[in-house]
């Protein structure tokens, strides 16, 4: 087998250029990680509007014919890079996408299935005509926007002497989001009618795309290793648990951790907040405490200890868990500042909580990257009290930056942080289990009771700061998984 391998990654978003979530994050780090270990790595996202006006792009492809069911669409193809100098190439449409002129705009929710039909389609299009020819031996697919990649090359492509020799990949995300639409977008897309059966694509009388990229990958991969176990189980497989528990008999499911780029989120060198420090000089983490309490309008003061959340606000997250003790949160001797934007109960609820305890309260309802990076820096603790999480990378993040995560073990919350134990000075967070506002709130007292220890306070941020989350460990679990794929095909 091949020591060197070819390896394209399909995503709609790939920071820097679109990031709504985490995906993002990981197919804009994954490829520089890949790279480095001498591989020739690639990726392909759709052509967003605002992506255009970037200095670095510039068009390889006037004109490319993507087939539909019912029409012949043109298409384009842009391409900018990733540094250093990974190739992201753009599909764009005279059609879709064009709404696109920021990172909120990514998903077109009125537009359906279409859009991402036509770029599922596309990406094997593209290949056929670039020029140069380069021709991937692993097309990693990711999330159900792209879950009929698979489809079609095990399908339409499936006979193609170059197309039906590259091994197909697929990562679910968020298993909860799985792109499923009426029957009738078969048609549109132009794949077989015979697809729709229940070893297929069908799924409750819908077409699920999330569906599509499991069943016709050669190998399946979740972001860590207990959401791979937790979505088999009828709780957390949101109805495609029996397919999952099938998948994961045939040896095709893998879970592989998530992790962040070390460049990018590094405290030594991140222009985003206002005091540098390392492991080995931490004494810029309470300069940066200090900004942070000044800057939210909070009192600032060593002594209190200052938690931070940066979040959608949504059930899945934990919000209805901290909304109920939100009373009893500020009764304790603590600050609290948000960062989110999302279900407007929460963002009134938070609203209201900063103006009855402004002393104690700051609720940021918006998004502002610049911030978040504040308030990874400058927090004592970080709450992550998810219902679910694939993987989170907030956790990572906030240890990348000595803050102490808070959270449920769950998903790659339970693959990442493990507890405190004062008397040996090991752990790197604190953990509750059962899905209940007592159990978050007694979480959270022994992380104060550990605030108030100042020596077992000083291992724990010392322990947090020597985490090692980077992409190097997962990159490598990756090139594993690509050749299984390899060998299946």
């Amino acid at each position: 087998m091949k020591d060197k391998l070819k390896i394209l990654i399909v995503a709609a978003e790939v920071a820097p250029f679109a990031k709504v979530g985490g995906l993002a994050d990981v197919a804009g780090a994954l490829p520089k990680a890949l790279k480095a270990l001498g591989h020739d790595v690639r990726v392909v996202m759709p052509c967003y509007k605002m992506i255009e006006s970037n200095p670095g792009c510039v068009t390889v492809m006037e004109h490319l014919s993507v087939p539909l069911g019912y029409e012949t669409l043109h298409g384009f193809i842009k391409k900018v890079e990733i540094e250093p100098k990974i190739p992201v190439y753009l599909i764009g449409s005279d059609r879709y996408f064009a709404k696109a002129t920021e990172s909120k705009k990514v998903y077109d929710m009125e537009a359906g299935a279409a859009p991402y039909v036509y770029f599922s389609r596309a990406v094997p299009e593209m290949l056929l005509h670039l020029e140069p020819r380069w021709m991937p031996d692993v097309i990693h697919a990711n999330d159900w926007h792209t879950g009929l990649t698979p489809t079609y090359l095990a399908t339409v492509y499936s006979d193609h002497p170059e197309l039906g020799k590259a091994a197909t990949a697929f990562t679910i995300h968020n298993l909860a989001y799985q792109g499923d639409f009426d029957y009738e977008i078969l048609a549109y897309a132009g794949l077989p009618s015979g697809l729709f059966t229940l070893d297929q694509l069908e799924f409750y009388g819908r077409v699920n795309c999330m569906k599509g990229g499991i069943v016709f990958s050669d190998m399946v991969s979740t972001v860590s290793p207990t959401y791979a176990r937790e979505i088999q189980t009828e709780e957390y497989g949101c109805r495609l648990e029996g397919l999952l528990r099938y998948t994961a008999d045939q040896s095709r499911l893998r879970g592989i951790l998530n992790g962040i780029d070390y460049e990018e989120y590094d405290p030594v060198t991140d222009s985003r907040i206002p005091f540098n420090f390392s492991s080995e000089d931490p004494s810029g983490k309470a300069k940066n405490k200090a900004a942070l309490q000044e800057e939210s309008g909070l009192p600032v003061s060593p002594r209190v200890p200052l938690f931070g959340l940066i979040s959608r606000l949504a059930d899945q997250k934990g919000l209805d868990l901290i909304a109920a003790i939100r009373d009893q949160l500020m009764a304790l001797d603590m600050q609290f500042v948000l960062l989110g934007t999302g279900d407007p109960q929460y963002e009134e609820a938070f609203r209201a909580l900063e103006a009855a305890y402004p002393d104690k309260m700051k609720a940021n309802i918006g998004f502002n990257m610049n911030l978040a990076q504040r308030i990874y820096a400058g927090c004592d603790f970080f709450l992550m009290p998810s219902r679910f999480e694939p993987c989170g990378l907030g956790q990572m993040m906030s240890l990348r930056y000595g803050t102490v995560p808070v959270v449920r073990k769950t998903g790659g919350l339970a693959d990442t942080i493990t507890e405190f134990d004062p008397a040996t000075g090991k752990g790197n967070g604190f953990i509750f289990s059962e899905y209940r506002p007592e159990a978050l709130l007694e979480c959270i007292q022994r992380g104060l009771y550990a605030y108030r220890n100042g020596a077992a306070w000083a291992k724990l941020v010392a322990n947090a700061l020597s985490c090692d989350f980077s992409w190097n460990q997962s990159a490598q679990e990756y090139l594993r998984f690509y050749r299984e794929a390899l060998e299946r095909r």
